[in-house]
């Protein structure tokens, strides 16, 4: 198998955010392995101390079926009695190792390069995120300014306020005494 057979992109497609912990599913893993989800759970049984919690867990009848309902590719899953396994990056790792297949080497090192590269976009992400958060609060205060700016500009532009004095020169004399 070589990279163009399995791209990134199928594997990226098979990893969930479970418990808040990017995992895959054993029932994706043995498919991309080539070996039936019973077998590999067997093999995941024969070497538990491989395996400890922070590598894998076992999901909940409610995580169960959550997946099932956001993820069309595991609709297979609806029926089984058994709840599947997650296992982390470095469990879905420590499978190409128990395995012991060509095929198997091939597929944990494009579980890890997918891994490693869904990493890097999260941290590319996160910089991303933040430069916008600085960005916003520049804006932020030039928005005031500019509104103070404008403000000001439409105080100029209103007319003056119109005196009640006559325009030109007046005498002491009020008119009314100029008539008579």
């Amino acid at each position: 198998m070589n990279k163009s057979t399995m791209p990134t992109e199928s594997v990226a497609n098979r990893i969930l955010l479970i418990r808040g912990a990017k995992v895959m599913l054993d029932a994706d893993l043995a498919e991309l392995y080539g070996v039936p989800t019973k077998a590999l759970n067997q093999v995941v049984r024969r070497n538990a101390e491989r395996f400890p919690a922070d590598f894998m867990f076992q999901l909940s009848g409610e995580e169960k079926a959550e997946v099932v309902t956001n993820c069309d590719h595991l609709a297979r899953l609806k029926f089984s009695r058994t709840l599947p396994y997650a296992f982390i990056e470095h469990g879905a790792l420590m499978l190409g190792n128990v395995l012991k297949s060509d095929r198997a080497i091939e597929v944990s090192l494009m579980v890890v390069r997918t891994f490693v590269q869904l990493r890097e976009m999260l941290s590319s992400h996160k910089e991303l995120a933040s430069k916008l958060e600085a960005l916003e609060r520049k804006i932020g205060s030039h928005d005031q300014a500019i509104a103070g700016l404008i403000d000001a500009i439409r105080q100029l532009m209103a007319p003056p306020a119109q005196s009640k004095r006559p325009i030109g020169f007046v005498t002491g004399d009020s008119p009314a005494k100029a008539k008579k």
